[in-house]
């Protein structure tokens, strides 16, 4: 059983065209006999020179021979290192070329197999034993994405089929019939995949310590969200998914804003502890208020208004000691 929904993966075309390709590549390695034959010939010319220009020395054979083995040895390295380049060059277009043929026979023998009933039923079995597993992992968001993705390589499968002329009436409807099985497994597995991945990272941007780590944790779980919202944009799963994602994000900068307010008014800072409220503001007014915004950004308001009466005070209160001291200073 396991051996037929493999089937659906492998091709015997792309085997045969392996074993050609195997065949071919012993059949055609490269060879290097003419270099060495000219090496030979140079090494020969070499002696001969030598052992003529050394006339008169004793033993004018010896060094002539040795330069001779010299030039030898180096033109075998050479041809060593030229044959292997040549042939891993080789063997890397052999490697494509089977590449190409393989899935040009799979994607023709797929065509073939989705047409057969049996062959059919064995496709669909792979993809709900695929989903099944998926399914008992939820902590792994990858399965459902590895699952969603074989779906999407069935319905493709099955429309290539479906197209065909030779195509029998009750094969027609079974692939129909598992057409609508594996589009609703398809959108279930993007959606717990979007679900679980956008959950997984907004936990991971709630233990970050600084600000920007958190948004960008949290965008990434947007980006997930908003890639399966472009295939169905109506999810309202998907939509209260990031909005959820997006008021992280707003609470995040708000509340980063607002602790260096309070800061910088600890302090005594009080126009730098304006700006930050202000910029707390910013992000909460930005997008649409609700209830629970409203309320923060009327507590920020208040916060301003109060930090702008010190202010106030203080300014106040400044001409006043600094009349009493120039009064005490004109006294005789």
């Amino acid at each position: 059983m396991e051996s037929q929904d493999s089937g659906f993966y492998r091709s015997s075309n792309a085997r045969r065209s392996q074993g050609s390709a195997s065949r071919g590549r012993r059949a055609r390695r490269p060879s290097a006999s003419g270099f060495m034959a000219a090496a030979a010939a140079a090494a020969a010319v070499i002696f001969f020179i030598l052992w003529w220009m050394l006339q008169g020395e004793e033993s004018p054979w010896v060094p002539a021979g040795l330069a001779a083995s010299v030039v030898m040895l180096v033109a075998a390295s050479a041809r060593e290192i030229a044959v292997r380049r040549s042939f891993a060059r080789y063997l890397l277009e052999q490697d494509k070329h089977q590449e190409r043929s393989r899935e040009s026979g799979e994607s023709s023998s797929r065509l073939v197999n989705m047409q057969s009933v049996s062959s059919h039923a064995s496709a669909l079995r792979v993809v709900q034993k695929r989903s099944a597993k998926a399914d008992s992992s939820e902590s792994n968001p990858e399965a459902h994405l590895e699952c969603y993705r074989l779906c999407v390589d069935y319905l493709a499968s099955a429309e290539e089929a479906l197209r065909s002329p030779n195509l029998a009436p009750e094969n027609r409807v079974a692939l129909r019939s598992g057409q609508d099985r594996v589009r609703t497994l398809q959108k279930h597995h993007l959606l717990a995949w979007a679900r679980s991945s956008a959950r997984t990272l907004t936990r991971e941007a709630q233990q970050r310590a600084r600000l920007y780590q958190k948004v960008e944790v949290a965008n990434r779980a947007l980006d997930c969200i908003d890639s399966a919202l472009k295939i169905y944009p109506d999810e309202e799963e998907l939509n209260e998914s990031a909005g959820a994602v997006r008021e992280f994000i707003t609470s995040s900068r708000v509340a980063h804003w607002v602790e260096l307010a309070e800061r910088a008014a600890f302090k005594g800072y009080y126009r730098r502890a304006i700006d930050c409220y202000r910029d707390a503001l910013f992000y909460l007014t930005r997008d649409t208020p609700t209830n629970d915004r409203g309320a923060a950004a009327e507590r920020v308001t208040r916060e301003i208004e109060l930090l702008r009466a010190r202010i106030a005070t203080q300014r106040a209160m400044d001409p006043d000691q600094n009349g009493s001291s120039t009064t005490r200073r004109r006294r005789p």
